[in-house]
């Protein structure tokens, strides 16, 4: 009996599931323990950029404004995203573990692919509170509540869980009878419901539904927004002004061209003309993690009120007080 054979465990008179895959990512790559210890620093420096920037916006209630809550949603999609990702990532690599059981992908593929999606519709919504911030002034306080953010926020997470659950979902329905390699680094859609051997019409709908949904649209709205913002600062006389409301845009395009620039770069360089697979690779996994890392570190450095809310935090005796209790809040929730 052949390893794939041996490897089948799920069957009935529909589907055939393999017990494990074996993730075939970052092969023959010279020097590749040098890169992974370079992302396990990248995600030491996610994880304590974007904790202190939600410490700093939980803990400071100047800070308790919608734009504030938009960007309290983007660290913990950053944290979440890179802690489903690059530990795993890491295990399989590093130490050379990349059999992963069939249940154990599909959660993989999920809990990435879900929070990567939650980031860019974030980036939309930071987009739309810029929208109304500049061309609809007078109406802003009225228009951006904390209850809206909140209902337009939790809407967000309810749709994209439905959709990625949707999209993940129907991998259940296929049948694998020939390779278990997966061309990835993690359990991504793609690679995964490629290596089925029966109908996979409906799959291929549902990743380009989700492309479009998840990049495209977003895309989209943001440019669409940013059009708006400059034709009404085109309309104000003074450059003065001009300059001090593009300012408060600066850290969201950074944001933006941080995130999608890479993303977009390398679906169509891979569309376009031949990448080596682990150039691809590569390309794929710095778009997943340097954004996490980047994002609380622009909006520390960029952002005049999170720096003064610093200043204050480390004026108070308490803080460390409540810092600890925060941490360990996090640490129980992890475990």
């Amino acid at each position: 009996m052949g390893l794939e054979q041996k490897l089948i465990i799920g069957f009935n008179a529909t589907f055939v599931h393999p017990g494990r895959f074996y993730l075939g990512g970052f092969s023959d790559m010279a020097h590749d323990n040098y890169y992974y210890v370079f992302l396990c620093f990248v995600y030491i420096f996610t994880v304590v950029g974007n904790v202190l920037l939600i410490l700093i916006i939980f803990l400071v209630k100047t800070l308790h404004t919608p734009k504030y809550m938009i960007v309290f949603n983007l660290a913990l999609a950053d944290l979440c995203g890179s802690t489903a990702l690059i530990p795993k990532l890491l295990d399989t690599f590093l130490f050379e573990r990349r059999y992963i059981l069939y249940e154990a992908c599909i959660s993989y593929m999920f809990f990435v692919l879900f929070f990567a999606s939650i980031q860019s519709w974030t980036l939309v919504i930071m987009a739309y509170d810029r929208f109304i911030a500049i061309c609809f002034p007078l109406k802003y306080h009225s228009i951006v509540t904390k209850t809206s953010i909140g209902a337009v926020l939790a809407f967000v997470w309810l749709l994209i869980k439905s959709i990625i659950a949707s999209t993940v979902g129907l991998i259940d329905r296929l049948s694998f009878c020939g390779s278990f390699v997966v061309k990835s680094f993690f359990c991504d859609h793609g690679p995964v419901f490629y290596l089925a051997c029966n109908d996979t019409s409906l799959n291929h709908i549902m990743a380009y539904v989700a492309l479009v949904i998840f990049i495209c649209i977003p895309l989209i709205l943001i440019a669409f927004t940013y059009v708006c913002i400059s034709i009404a600062l085109s309309r104000i006389a003074s450059g003065k002004e001009r300059l001090k409301a593009l300012k408060t845009c600066t850290s969201h395009v950074i944001l933006v061209a941080i995130f999608f620039l890479p993303l977009v770069g390398t679906n169509i360089a891979a569309v376009a003309s031949y990448i080596h697979p682990n150039a691809r690779i590569i390309n794929s996994t710095l778009t997943y993690t340097i954004p996490a890392l980047l994002n609380p570190i622009i909006y520390a450095l960029k952002t005049e009120e999170v720096m003064n809310a610093v200043k204050k935090l480390l004026k108070k005796k308490n803080f460390y007080k409540h810092s600890i209790k925060i941490m360990n809040l996090f640490h129980l929730s992890l475990t």
